[in-house]
Formats: C-alpha cells, sequence, structure tokens
C-alpha cells in the first residue's frame, strides 16, 4: 500500500502518522498540543520548521511551529472584547488561557496549544493518508467564557501525491449567526539553502496598511508582484487581501521549492519572515487582523459568518518539490 495512516507514540505522546511512499513525503500530527502537524519531510528533509529536536522539547515549552491553528479569532484583536452582531464581548483575561503580543493585545486565539483534540477517523490504503479530528468548543468554560458561540471544529490532515490538504470545517451550534475568524500560522523552511537565496512569490492584490501595533487601519493599497521577491536582505511581516486562489505562495531557492495555495473562503494572508531567521509564514486566514472589531466599525464589510445550525468548510494545500 503506498499510503499509510496510524497511530504512534513519540516520546510517550500519541502522534498520528501519514505516509505516501511514492513521494517519499512523512507527515506526523499531534493532537494533544493543537493538533497541530509539527513535522512533514521529503526523503528525510523538513518542510515544516521547528526549533526542536524532540515531541518531548515541544510539549515541555509549547512555541509557535509547525502549522498552529488560530481561533476563534486570528492574529490580533485591537482590545480585551470583541464584537458581534452588534454586541461588546468583553474578554475574561483572569482566566489565563488568552495570549498577548508585545502591545499587550490578544492575539492567535485560544486552541494553539488546545488538548482538547480528540481523533474521529484515521484512513489510509486508498488513494490517499487522513486524520480527522474533532474539538467541541462549547463544551469547555474556559473557551465559551471567552467566545460565547457554541461551535465545534474538524480539522482533517489529508496526503495525496506528496500534496498536504488541510481541511477545516466549522460548525455553528448556537442560536445566533456566528462570525468567522480563523486561520493557520505555518512555518515553512528550505533545508540547507540560505534565507538569503530564497525567493518569495505573493499571489495577491492588495496591501493592508497597518498602525504601529500591527492591526489594520481599514485602508489597502493596490499590490502586485510580477516577479519572485529576493528575501536577502528585507523581511515580511505584512497583510495581504485578495488572494488569487488558482494560485501558489512560493518560497524557492536551491533546486527547492514549497508552493501554498489557498482556498476562496481564505482570502486574506498574512506573509511573515522575519531577519536573521530560516522560516516564512504563508498564513491563510478567513479575514484581515481584527476583522471582527473593523466589521464592527463599518471598515471591513466582507466579514465572513455562519447562520445558527450552519457550517463553513475551506481546505489549504502544501505542495513541496525537493
Amino acid at each position: 500500500m503506498n499510503y499509510t495512516a496510524e497511530r504512534q507514540t513519540a516520546d510517550g505522546i500519541e502522534v498520528v502518522y501519514l505516509a505516501d511512499a511514492a513521494t517519499k513525503t512523512e507527515v506526523r500530527i499531534v493532537p494533544s498540543i493543537g493538533n497541530n502537524s509539527y513535522e512533514m519531510t521529503v526523503a528525510g528533509q523538513p518542510v515544516f520548521w521547528s526549533p526542536y529536536r524532540t515531541l518531548s522539547e515541544f510539549k515541555a515549552k509549547p512555541v509557535n511551529l509547525g502549522n498552529p491553528f488560530l481561533a476563534p479569532w486570528a492574529n490580533r484583536l485591537d482590545q480585551e472584547a470583541f464584537f458581534a452582531n452588534r454586541k461588546r464581548y468583553a474578554l475574561n483575561m483572569s482566566l489565563g488561557n488568552v495570549r498577548k503580543d508585545g502591545f499587550q493585545q490578544p492575539i492567535h486565539g485560544l486552541l494553539v496549544y488546545s488538548p482538547h483534540w480528540q481523533i474521529a477517523s484515521l484512513t489510509g490504503g486508498g488513494d490517499a493518508a487522513a486524520v480527522t479530528c474533532r474539538l467541541d468548543f462549547w463544551r469547555y468554560p474556559d473557551y465559551m467564557a471567552q467566545f460565547p458561540f457554541a461551535h465545534a471544529y474538524e480539522m482533517t490532515y489529508r496526503l495525496r501525491d506528496g500534496v498536504l490538504e488541510i481541511e477545516t470545517i466549522l460548525e455553528n451550534l448556537s442560536t445566533d449567526t456566528m462570525p468567522v475568524s480563523v486561520a493557520y500560522h505555518p512555518y515553512f523552511t528550505l533545508p540547507g539553502v540560505p534565507r538569503d537565496q530564497w525567493a518569495v512569490s505573493v499571489p495577491c492584490r492588495e496591501h493592508v496598511q497597518l498602525n504601529a501595533k500591527l492591526t489594520p487601519t481599514g485602508e489597502r493599497q493596490p499590490y502586485s508582484q510580477p516577479e519572485p521577491v529576493k528575501l536577502a536582505g528585507r523581511q515580511f511581516d505584512d497583510v495581504f487581501a485578495g488572494v488569487d486562489s488558482s494560485k501558489e505562495f512560493v518560497v524557492e531557492g536551491g533546486g527547492k521549492r514549497i508552493g501554498v495555495r489557498f482556498g476562496p473562503k481564505f482570502p486574506v494572508a498574512v506573509v511573515y519572515a522575519p531577519p536573521g531567521r530560516d522560516f516564512i509564514c504563508f498564513e491563510p486566514m478567513s479575514g484581515i487582523t481584527n476583522a471582527f472589531n473593523l466589521h464592527h466599525e463599518g471598515k471591513y464589510p466582507e466579514l465572513q459568518s455562519i447562520v445558527a445550525g450552519g457550517r463553513w468548510r475551506e481546505s489549504y494545500w502544501i505542495a513541496p518539490k525537493y
């Protein structure tokens, strides 16, 4: 069988192992640490960046690596509260489950390191290797205290022909329309290739203006990139809108290439490549940073939502060529 999907343990921690023998592609997911696909390799060479050598190091000191999931809000909020359906919901900072950025703004939601994901299905041996995990957000009072919309997530990692699809489903189980602000924050690397030799392509039509605290002002400017941009001497920490879902975000160099394509319900991207670090992030986002509050201010009409009893579904795809 070309495709393998099985439960394993690493450092005494349960992981899910997906493999595509034909392309020598392997993926490892740890449900109990945010359902993060902390490792993806092609012929033993990493696609995802990690500062750690072992899973036990990651568990002992969790940091952003691999493919973190950002929900129920993506990236930053500009205050310790958010607006939904014309109501203001204050965060309860005393619960200790809200992270802050360097400007003391809530960041990256509640689920980056969540231990509450449960394996729902595991399939291999057919035309793909896949695992689906589920998190019933509504079961956890400390989550509901911060975002009081009863809902659930299903996340599927599906490996086929050397391409990893990450599919996300949101189920709105509440009686109100639920706003959607979810994202992934994947960390990509080109092993053995110096950062200064990397070139980046960003298939977007708009550049989102940010204030000094890195939240959008509501203004956008046209953006186009006819040629790949060299990373030598520059960095990214930018929000882009108008993603062309028919094209790939690309980082390439030294004969290696990683292409990342977003589905149409991920119309926004954060591109993050800090100086002196050997990673780049192409982050698929359902809306711009601080989408809830900007929508309330009339500055972001594109905010997505789910009617009571409805579902939201979208994927993005990672295609490495080493």
